[in-house]
């Protein structure tokens, strides 16, 4: 590369790094705040729902049936209830949720009774939220950190946040490595210490940053909805588990009945939950033991499990691992109670690799792997905020930045009319696939490049 090639690839990325520093940067530090706050929600929800989460027992106390605990969540209620789920005590200090549907709540609402197993008292009455059961301090913070409160359009400024996430990060390594000539030139490569700060923590940050980015964009609205149909055309998808009612239904073919990629993470998508009972019998609490002792005797060990009815009455009883930590828990067994027979076994180990690779990074993503996992990403939001005000102050104290901004031959257009052909149509192919791959980027880039050709063009 000759040095005047080299020199305005650094003009044109330096260029468009202070794009993003200045007009995408803020919903970066938005995502990353609020991402900050939801990966230590559970310490905040067992402090805040502590009394309705824990459950105390006298000392050699038994559990009582699951049955038994659905049936005193049920006698709680002043009217009859139809349960949705119920997801057994995991452990012996938790208490055991009991979902029923509530016509009086939203939609993907649900109500949760919460039931100390050994008293068989009910210890909390929350609404849920999702096909997951999420807490309201867990919905809201989720709801916050995808799309800030403002509905599914909201979802933009988040898929906005993770399409610019990895440009900037690689932009500035690029911008790292082209400008070390002059670096060890000047001051004998000292920097002043902002710019040494920012350089650091881009450098530190990037596997980070390109990780956030590449599994937030899995589950965004419009690149998410390319990454599925990829998986798709390529048979990656997520197993679906079969719950027909058939004679013909055998574990063994119903992996070919593909998923949704994204439907297993409920706490970002909010699938209404069937309402179990309502086109088929009523289960009965008696039902439940039988579907856990099946479960059990059929392999499911993890302790975080929920059970559900039949949403109709040509489907079958469901009972799935919810243990997202490492090692991965997430097996699932469709079950003909009436025959006392598992109809499929949906098992993680026989997923695709691409499935498996989704499965955590979207757990990676949600500190679903422990406090190791929560620290980094507390670590790593704090760190993008760092960057991002460093960058904008070190703009701040910049000599004639306002002649800088609005000089035409600094602006992209300038930069990429004076590449070498071949590099400047290389360029702009690459930019139109990035566009079409991902939605927002393209349009926002659009929007950045008629900002940057008005200002081209006013000199």
């Amino acid at each position: 590369m000759s040095p005047s090639t080299r020199k305005t690839w650094q003009l044109l990325i330096r260029r468009l790094h202070l794009y993003i520093g200045l007009l995408v940067a803020p919903f970066i530090v938005v995502a990353a705040a609020t991402g900050l706050l939801y990966a230590v929600t559970p310490q905040l929800e067992n402090q805040l729902y502590r009394s309705a989460l824990k459950a105390t027992h006298p000392p050699g106390a038994q559990a009582q049936p699951l049955s038994a605990q659905v049936q005193a969540a049920l006698h709680s209620l002043p009217a009859p209830a139809t349960v949705v789920a119920v997801r057994p005590a995991p452990d012996g200090g938790s208490t055991t949720r009991v979902m029923v549907a509530d016509a009086a709540l939203g939609t993907s609402e649900y109500r949760s009774l919460f039931v100390n197993p050994y008293t068989l008292a009910l210890q909390g009455d929350l609404t849920v939220y999702g096909t997951s059961g999420v807490l309201p301090l867990r919905k809201q913070l989720d709801l916050l950190h995808r799309q800030l409160l403002m509905g599914e359009w909201g979802r933009t400024y988040s898929e906005l946040a993770a399409s610019w996430l990895w440009l900037s990060g690689l932009g500035g390594v690029a911008l790292w490595w082209l400008s070390r000539p002059q670096r060890a030139s000047a001051n004998k490569g000292m920097l002043p210490p902002l710019r040494r700060w920012h350089h650091g923590l881009g450098l530190w940050l990037l596997v980070g940053l390109l990780f956030l980015s590449a599994t937030g964009l899995t589950w965004s609205r419009w690149a998410g909805g390319h990454f599925g149909q990829a998986l798709q055309q390529m048979g990656w998808q997520t197993p679906r588990l079969n719950t027909n009612l058939s004679t013909d239904n055998a574990g063994a073919h119903a992996h070919h009945q593909p998923a949704d990629p994204h439907a297993d993470h409920a706490e970002h998508q909010a699938v209404p939950m069937a309402m179990a009972g309502m086109t088929a019998m009523a289960p009965t609490p008696q039902d439940f033991d039988t579907a856990l002792a099946l479960a059990r005797q059929h392999g499911l060990a993890s302790a975080k499990l929920e059970i559900r009815p039949p949403a109709a009455a040509n489907k079958a009883w469901t009972v799935t691992e919810i243990n997202r930590s490492w090692p991965t828990e997430v097996d699932a067994l469709a079950i003909d109670l009436a025959a006392g027979k598992v109809l499929h076994h949906n098992r993680f180990s026989d997923y695709p690799l691409a499935s498996k690779l989704t499965r955590w990074g979207i757990d990676l993503h949600m500190g679903s792997w422990g406090v190791l996992n929560q620290a980094l990403l507390v670590l790593l939001g704090a760190g993008i905020v760092a960057m991002a005000l460093t960058g904008w102050l070190q703009w701040r104290k910049r000599p004639g930045r306002s002649r800088e901004w609005l000089h035409g031959q600094l602006t992209l257009v300038h930069q990429w009319r004076q590449l070498p052909r071949a590099a400047a149509l290389a360029l702009l192919l690459v930019a139109v696939a990035l566009g079409w791959l991902l939605p927002v980027l393209g349009c926002s880039l659009l929007a950045l490049l008629a900002l940057d050709a008005w200002i081209y063009l006013r000199r």
